[in-house]
């Protein structure tokens, strides 16, 4: 079963990846190269065979998960108007001005470049010793507040009311709990409810 929000995900990283060249994934976070990155996500596999038709490089301020670009998100080691594309997935709640790196973001983009976000609205608190710490949580009015800029904004809301809270609780560990919430969600409404565990954002420049 494939959720909304997931394939709103797909629909996205599609276009991105064959309409634009030059891919800055900003923190690794599409996990999708299993020697980079702290993580790698077998459910994105399906975007590897894109790879190679671009030039995709990571971005990180450490180096030790071995980056292209070691760089911070506050002063982009980029010229104005020179990037094609830029991925930050669940990145900015780990930076201390978000508001910063979006004016960074969009300063580098060129004109019609393309920007995807994950930000987390409800959701545990997830810090790593060393390397992140965890600042922010975001409405779905703080994110139209972070994008304002871009002459074009889609929001893809993440989970539902019911499906959110027991992502935070130990059911959500089971499959079949969690697509019986999904359900409930649709059938009540509640997908359309605030009460949501994140956003999935596209943001053309």
């Amino acid at each position: 079963m494939i959720y909304p929000w997931e394939q709103f995900f797909r629909d996205k990283m599609t276009k991105i990846f064959t309409e634009k060249q030059e891919i800055i994934d900003i923190g690794g976070g599409l996990r999708v190269l299993k020697n980079r990155g702290n993580r790698y996500d077998s459910n994105r596999s399906w975007l590897e065979s894109y790879l190679h038709k671009v030039q995709y490089k990571i971005l990180d301020p450490v180096p030790d998960y071995q980056p292209d670009i070691i760089g911070d998100i506050h002063a982009l080691p980029f010229v104005d108007n020179s990037i094609d594309a830029i991925l930050c997935l669940a990145v900015l709640e780990h930076v201390e001005d978000p508001f910063l790196a979006m004016r960074e973001m969009h300063r580098a983009l060129k004109p019609g470049g393309q920007l995807f976000l994950y930000v987390p609205f409800l959701f545990y608190y997830h810090a790593e010793v060393g390397y992140y710490k965890d600042f922010w949580r975001f409405t779905e009015d703080g994110v139209r507040q972070l994008g304002k800029n871009f002459s074009t904004m889609e929001l893809a809301p993440v989970r539902g009311a019911m499906q959110t809270w027991l992502h935070l609780s130990p059911l959500g560990r089971f499959g079949f709990i969690r697509k019986t919430a999904f359900w409930f969600d649709r059938l009540s409404g509640k997908l359309n409810s605030r009460q949501v565990s994140g956003f999935n954002v596209f943001l053309v420049k």
